[in-house]
């Protein structure tokens, strides 16, 4: 695709990735100084050099990286970018961010003067209860981010293998209910269905053309790190994730409006209450104009995306009690990054900032 310097590539995928001959994004595992997270496409990526292999990513590398490997449509590079960056983890000066823990001595522009920069880590931003292979924050005692084997064999044993978008849907569904059940600090705010988002990589970014673009337990769980015992095939350990051998990309760009059409008909399966466990009781939360009382009440494919565009253009809910409120400044530059075409043409509101 020829992605660079932060802009748009051609769009043109279809093509080995690493290409053949191309030694300097050949696999190697990380060491215990590298940084890892609870984002299994990224650390694949890290380990493969296409961003820094130490875990401490930029704004311009994160953009061109993954438009390059996973043909990600630059719309949705670009948010995904700006917000995990300048809204939820990352520094908005340096621009840098941490994929896993918090590193702020290395990604923020003065430490204390911005204080913790906790990285993808940072539970309620860009992580959220609810994984599909990671614990939720309370339940793991703050381990939000490492493998968890159980719950990728339950993945592959939901999915009988096939992880598309209606058997990943009843997993996330599974998740859900996991979570709400027995996890007495679960929140699932209007960013919890960002990991809609996050699962539809597994079946639209991940599968290779090399076997028709079909999301099989191999591929997938070669992406994911997961490992299955040679003496019993319910176990799953971790390995680092890497890109499979001979793997070849999306012949297309996958956008911002495809992610939200995947969100929509997704949830749509298997609809949901958005808020948290308080008191033994579950509250719904308020996020006008999408979310009231906890139900989500967007009735299409433009208004998911709209919804996305939200999280980047003011508060967000981070908790029952609490919003992740950018400043005057961040949202400026958010605006800048970001543009406003792709939503506007949707019908989203644009914010006066």
């Amino acid at each position: 695709m020829g992605a660079k310097n932060g802009v748009a590539g051609t769009g043109v995928g279809g093509y080995q990735v690493p290409a053949p001959g191309d030694d300097a994004h050949q696999f190697i595992a990380p060491t215990e100084l590298d940084i890892r997270g609870p984002c299994p496409g990224l650390n694949a990526i890290a380990n493969h050099g296409f961003i820094a292999r130490d875990g401490i990513t930029n704004y311009t590398e994160l953009i061109d990286a993954v438009q390059n490997v996973y043909n990600m449509g630059y719309d949705l590079a670009n948010f995904l970018a700006v917000f995990s960056i300048l809204i939820a983890d990352g520094d908005e000066v340096t621009k840098k961010l941490s994929i896993g823990c918090d590193a702020t001595t290395r990604t923020s522009v003065n430490p204390t003067l911005t204080g913790s920069q906790p990285g993808l880590d940072g539970h309620n931003k860009f992580e959220a209860d609810t994984s599909l292979t990671r614990d939720d924050y309370f339940l793991g005692g703050g381990d939000n981010f490492d493998f968890n084997g159980t719950l990728f064999g339950m993945m592959a044993d939901t999915t009988g293998g096939t992880f598309d978008l209606e058997r990943l849907g009843l997993f996330r569904f599974q998740r859900y209910q996991q979570s709400r059940q027995d996890n007495p600090e679960m929140f699932f705010g209007p960013l919890g269905l960002f990991t809609h988002g996050a699962a539809s990589f597994v079946y639209e970014l991940f599968p290779s053309g090399t076997e028709d673009y079909t999301p099989n337990l191999q591929n997938t769980a070669t992406f994911f790190g997961a490992s299955q015992s040679s003496s019993d095939n319910n176990t799953w350990t971790y390995t680092p994730e890497r890109i499979p051998p001979s793997w070849t990309n999306r012949a297309t760009p996958y956008t911002l409006p495809d992610v939200g059409s995947q969100i929509f008909q997704m949830y749509s399966a298997y609809p949901v209450g958005l808020g948290g466990n308080a008191d033994g009781q579950f509250v719904g939360i308020d996020f006008p104009p999408y979310v009231n009382d906890g139900n989500v009440t967007a009735a299409s494919p433009a208004d998911f995306a709209c919804l996305l565009y939200q999280f980047v253009s003011g508060p967000v809910p981070s908790s029952l009690n609490g919003v992740v409120s950018p400043s005057v400044e961040v949202l400026q530059q958010v605006l800048e990054l970001i543009g406003g075409s792709a939503f506007t043409d949707l019908g989203c509101p644009l914010p006066v900032t």
